[in-house]
């Protein structure tokens, strides 16, 4: 059940009128939204209905258990079969098949036939699973004794399926309190929906079906230039990809009454690569800092730890992403240019005020560059893929005869768009929450009408339900 689709449309309308009347009952409304998230998931599979009641039970058990415990040995022992449990799941699901490919290639043997597939969601579940476990163990949170509530809020449907990693405990505290639903939430959900929508439909998968796609499978078969715009494509492809479903899950998520963080706030407008992480996945950027970078042992006694451990991170990182050696590569070339980054701080801390203005605008030309350069590892099919685009970017042949009209107006738009100041954006949803709701409905219906005239191929799923 696609974000995009119609149905997925009908089901969170359902689940609206159904939670509503029921909201002041907590425990009802609770149940409610638990049959909506495990409904939501058997439509992908059933098998769902196995391993998401299991995997959150175990961890509802622990969390029992570190509500308890006073004896850090207890407390370690609880907290590592947590982790043990969840990352389990992901290795035997997502990284096996990796493993046994790489074993064959370097003992000369056929690789073990693999017939298990990884569940969509896992990969989100799994880091959205482990915050209230290690929130607990490390005494953030004071968990809770509800089972409903835990089962509820750790499988919360707009969350699971591709983010934003929400903390469980945040999840769970909305979750157990009245609320009314309130006009303006209302407005801006509807909003983000609308948004997520325009750019799902009308920019990413534009861009995607008449230009990238094509692309990537052969490079070979276009020019350099055409190679390279299809890099720049790519990179607001999946901007506008991620952010919108990221819209469509927060403004879902809102019509519930629950608020869910943000996800991304201007990616390439961002002056280094530190600040690109601030700024793109911030929830998935966050978790990787305060759960794993914080984790790993030397960060109190040789600086050089820093360094290593920011460059492992990202590479784990880019793991998460899919068992692939091309994310091994992008996960490596962020951590490197982080530490770079680092490193040139450190060199200039006392020269603030003293450069040339200009300089900002030269730091984000060089971070959007970067950036886009490691995308191209993150998209392609294989490393041979990856080399075959740079060869054909190096090959400097220029020659535009693939890049129509249409496909240069979507670009551009795309390009100006993200451009646009903050504060229009802003003014935009500000203008729409004030506006009447027969207005707003109106707003939204010429929008979902437009996008049916204009989109004739279907939505393509979101490229991180992959993930």
């Amino acid at each position: 059940m696609l974000l995009s689709s119609s149905t997925y449309f009908v089901f969170l309308v359902a689940v609206f009128f159904l939670y509503w009347p029921l909201a002041r009952r907590r425990a009802v409304a609770l149940s409610v939204i638990l049959f909506a998230n495990y409904f939501f998931y058997a439509r992908w599979d059933l098998a769902y209905l196995v391993l998401i009641p299991a995997a959150s039970t175990f961890d509802f058990c622990v969390g029992l258990g570190l509500q308890k415990a006073q004896r850090s040995w207890v407390r370690r022992l609880l907290v590592t079969a947590s982790i043990g449990m969840n990352l389990s799941l992901l290795a035997f699901f997502k990284y096996v098949p990796f493993l046994l490919e790489n074993w064959a290639s370097w003992t000369g043997k056929t690789a073990p036939e693999w017939h298990w597939t990884l569940p969509v969601t896992l990969s989100f579940y799994v880091f959205q699973s482990l915050t209230y476990t290690i929130d607990l163990y490390r005494r953030d949170s004071k968990g809770t004794r509800s089972y409903l509530a835990h089962l509820a809020a750790v499988s919360f449907f707009p969350t699971t399926l591709a983010g934003p990693i929400t903390r469980v405990q945040s999840l769970i505290d909305q979750m157990e309190k009245r609320r009314l639903l309130d006009s303006a939430d209302g407005g801006r959900a509807m909003f983000l929906i609308g948004m997520g929508l325009l750019k799902k439909l009308a920019i990413a998968d534009y861009l995607a079906e008449n230009l990238i796609n094509r692309v990537f499978d052969f490079p070979n078969l276009y020019s350099g230039t055409e190679v390279l715009i299809s890099v720049y494509a790519y990179a607001f492809q999946l901007y506008y990809d991620f952010s919108g479903y990221s819209d469509i899950a927060i403004g879902s998520a809102l019509l519930l009454g629950i608020k869910l963080p943000a996800n991304f706030n201007l990616p390439y407008t961002a002056e280094n690569l530190t600040d690109f992480w601030r700024r793109w996945h911030i929830t998935l950027s966050n978790w990787l800092r305060d759960y794993l970078y914080f984790s790993l042992p030397g960060l109190r006694s040789w600086k050089v730890f820093s360094y290593t451990n920011l460059i492992l991170t990202m590479v784990i990182g880019g793991l998460w992403h899919g068992a692939s050696w091309n994310f091994v590569i992008w996960g490596a070339l962020h951590g490197v240019g982080l530490v770079i980054v680092r490193l040139w701080q450190s060199a200039f801390a006392n020269t603030k005020g003293q450069v040339w203005a200009g300089f900002r605008y030269v730091s984000m030309f060089v971070t959007f560059h970067f950036v886009a350069f490691a995308w191209i590892f993150f998209r392609a099919a294989d490393l041979d893929t990856a080399l075959s685009m740079l060869s054909r970017i190096a090959s400097l042949s220029v020659s535009f005869v693939n890049i129509s009209v249409p496909i240069g107006v979507v670009l551009a738009i795309g390009v100006v768009a993200h451009y646009f100041p903050k504060s229009w954006y802003e003014g935009g949803l500000n203008l729409y929450v004030k506006a009447p709701f027969y207005a707003q409905a109106a707003a939204l219906a010429a929008l979902v009408f437009s996008l049916g005239y204009v989109v004739t191929t279907g939505a393509a799923p979101f490229i991180y339900n992959q993930f």
